[in-house]
């Protein structure tokens, strides 16, 4: 029986559909998807981190607050990170506002202005990936530790409140008065970390003297086990850092300060504004000079005392008289190299002694020297735009020798170590980086 010939056209038609539709369909199954077909770009995107990874996995950002005396500064520490090995300081961003915090203790509302200036200085500096990462600290000195617990906490808690919005990685204890020895210790490492001490044992550590408004410091390493035993248990700490273990000498004495000596010796107490137009009269200053000056918030009226005794020894005897048996001398400063930071290096710059933007050397003898000098140039009425330095100098001359500084010991003055600020805001920083990487808090 033979097929119609339309009928066999339409059955090939058919067969050849669903051959092609089988065809298609295998195909189809076999074939990668469209991502696998392009693995250039997958092999590129892996192997180019964006610049926001690269920032995230070799450094570390940290800001630290020093709430101090007379200013509040921002310091933003940029710290390369590498596999076990101790990290490197990168670079470092340094803004300051002036006054203090303590100034605001009336109205701590007015406070937050600086502060989000100085937090505005942060933001500009650390990438916006990594604000979430990086710690956020301020530590207040002798300026709020000399007000009342009260105005000190209040103020304490107006930075707290503006931190909290900031964005960056942040505690509420971040945020604190630094107690005075840690102060001390933490300068102590800043130095030693910038010029290498703290990395090897080969590099000897150097003592470190810092002369702020409020308190002074002094931190070295002990060497001898006569003093570790002799001092006072809350002179002595220690701590380990690189795997090497440093036992300290380090004490803060509270008033001590060059701003708070200067108004001891004048006759004045601190937190206590006199009653009345009293004036306060001082042969540390010129017979002729009359003015005033204003510390922690107070309006002083000060003059000097009628002509007489010579300067230098009037005001020597008073001094003297302030500072009897406040400083504890320790034998260990006489054999080892110090630092010496603050109103050591200002009042050195205005003697002449350093030049101001590279420091130098001086020795303790530089100061007893420069104290007698000025001092008995002002009966001459020399000195009108410094009328405070010879009582400086002479606080200066006397706190030193109290110490145990013999009057030919040198010492060195720096503002900053390659390019770096020289204060204890990098110490204390450092020391939360470390805590972070072995997971703990700072």
């Amino acid at each position: 029986m033979k097929f119609p010939k339309l009928a066999f056209i339409f059955m090939f038609v058919g067969c050849l559909v669903l051959y092609l539709t089988y065809v298609k369909h295998h195909y189809d199954d076999s074939k990668p998807p469209v991502s696998e077909q392009l693995p250039q770009f997958r092999i590129y995107t892996h192997k180019h981190p964006t610049s926001a990874q690269v920032v995230s996995e070799n450094f570390q950002y940290g800001i630290m607050f020093d709430a101090g005396s007379t200013g509040t500064r921002i310091h933003i520490f940029k710290f390369q990170m590498e596999p076990n090995e101790a990290p490197k300081l990168a670079h470092e961003t340094f803004r300051a506002i002036k006054p203090g915090l303590s100034a605001y203790a009336d109205d701590p509302e007015k406070s937050k202005e600086g502060l989000l200036e100085l937090l505005k200085a942060a933001k500009d500096t650390v990438p916006e990936t990594l604000w979430g990462s990086s710690p956020l600290m301020l530590r207040a000195t002798a300026g709020l530790r000399l007000l009342p617990g009260e105005k000190a906490n209040i103020l304490l808690d107006k930075v707290r409140e503006v931190f909290s919005e900031s964005l960056f990685f942040y505690r509420p204890d971040s945020v604190s008065i630094m107690d005075g020895t840690d102060e001390g210790m933490s300068a102590w490492i800043t130095i030693n970390f910038l010029i290498g001490g703290l990395h090897a044992t080969e590099t000897p550590t150097v003592g470190m003297l810092d002369l702020g408004g409020g308190s002074t410091q002094i931190t070295f390493a002990l060497q001898d086990e006569k003093t570790i035993q002799t001092s006072p248990i809350d002179y002595v700490t220690s701590f380990q850092m690189f795997n090497i273990s440093h036992a300290l000498y380090s004490h803060s004495y509270l008033g001590l300060g060059l701003m708070s000596a200067r108004l001891a010796v004048l006759g004045g107490f601190e937190g206590q504004p006199l009653a009345g137009p009293q004036e306060l009269i001082s042969p540390c200053l010129a017979p002729d000079f009359s003015g005033q000056w204003e510390h922690t918030d107070v309006l002083y009226t000060v003059k000097g005392q009628k002509a007489g005794e010579p300067i230098y020894e009037s005001c020597l005897k008073k001094v003297e008289k302030m500072i009897y048996k406040r400083v504890r001398k320790t034998e260990d400063v006489k054999d080892m190299d110090f630092y010496a930071f603050s109103y050591y290096y200002d009042r050195a710059v205005d003697l002449g002694l350093i030049d101001e933007s590279t420091g130098g050397t001086v020795r303790v003898s530089d100061y007893i020297e420069g104290a007698k000098k000025v001092c008995n140039n002002m009966s001459d009425g020399g000195i009108k735009k410094t009328p405070f330095l010879c009582l400086d100098l002479t606080y200066i001359s006397v706190l030193l020798q109290e110490l145990d500084f013999p009057p030919d010991k040198e010492l060195k003055l720096a503002r900053q170590i390659n390019n770096v600020e020289t204060s204890w805001a990098l110490g204390a920083t450092f020391q939360c980086i470390e805590s972070l990487r072995k997971h703990r808090m700072c």
